[in-house]
């Protein structure tokens, strides 16, 4: 009788897991939409502030910072999804999901930042409204090396595939792995596990992520922020080259 318990709970573990885990796919392809609309607001920025529209760009602005608090919260809870599914375990009590799931909503959202002025997709905001007329100068208030970090900013972890060599805005069949979620090329990075036997550490120096097959993925994120990166570097190349030629 034991051992039939001890089964069916593992069994309800196994659904919730599986059903947080759905979940927290599709919340994830929301997500991704919402970081496209924020990428097209502060492509509207620039058009913006080409034609001197200043007040719309600050308007403009502050849409930015509402839209990226519900994308915030958004994550949250979909972070929170998931470790429910992950910590759940049947008890002889009913569960009170919603208390759970409101547990772990606050403890993500602990470890988020508040200050939403302080985010990095509102800085590339302001980085790329900056430099409509004020290319290769710093921000107010900041040094000329600030400007060499931020203005390559971007959300992904490595910018070349540690097995293939090749920039990451190069990679035919980019994926990430959802341990560590460093990039690679899928051939070369699947070529590599199956060396290994189907597990082996994350080639990139220093990481001890541990790999399998079924955890490295082409997210929804990727494609978007793969396209951000390569955005980024057109526009800092084209700022080296304006100093350059500025200096002559």
């Amino acid at each position: 009788m034991a051992s039939t318990s001890n089964s069916n709970s593992t069994g309800v573990s196994e659904r919730i897991k599986s059903a947080a885990t759905i979940m927290n796919s599709e919340n994830q392809s929301l997500l991704a939409e919402l970081r496209k609309s924020l990428i097209m607001m502060k492509e509207i920025g620039v058009d913006l502030e080409r034609d001197n529209q200043s007040r719309m760009v600050k308007e403009l602005e502050n849409s930015v910072v509402e839209l990226l608090g519900t994308y915030e919260k958004c994550s949250n809870f979909s972070s929170a999804i998931q470790s429910v599914g992950n910590i759940y375990e049947p008890q002889e009590e009913l569960t009170d999901f919603e208390k759970l799931l409101d547990n772990e909503v606050a403890k993500v959202s602990e470890n988020s930042s508040s200050n939403l002025q302080n985010h990095s997709i509102i800085r590339q905001f302001r980085e790329a409204i900056w430099n409509v007329h004020h290319a290769g100068q710093p921000m107010p208030g900041e040094e000329q090396e600030d400007v060499v970090m931020t203005s390559t900013q971007c959300n992904l972890l490595n910018v070349t595939c540690p097995l293939s060599g090749k920039p990451v805005t190069e990679l035919a069949e980019p994926v990430r792995s959802t341990e560590c979620k460093h990039v690679y090329e899928k051939v070369a990075i699947m070529q590599y596990l199956k060396s290994k036997r189907s597990r082996a550490q994350c080639p990139v120096a220093a990481c001890p992520k541990m790999l399998q097959p079924e955890k490295v993925i082409s997210d929804p994120f990727l494609p978007i922020e793969i396209d951000e990166l390569r955005k980024t570097s057109k526009h800092s190349v084209r700022i080296q080259d304006f100093t350059e030629v500025d200096a002559d």
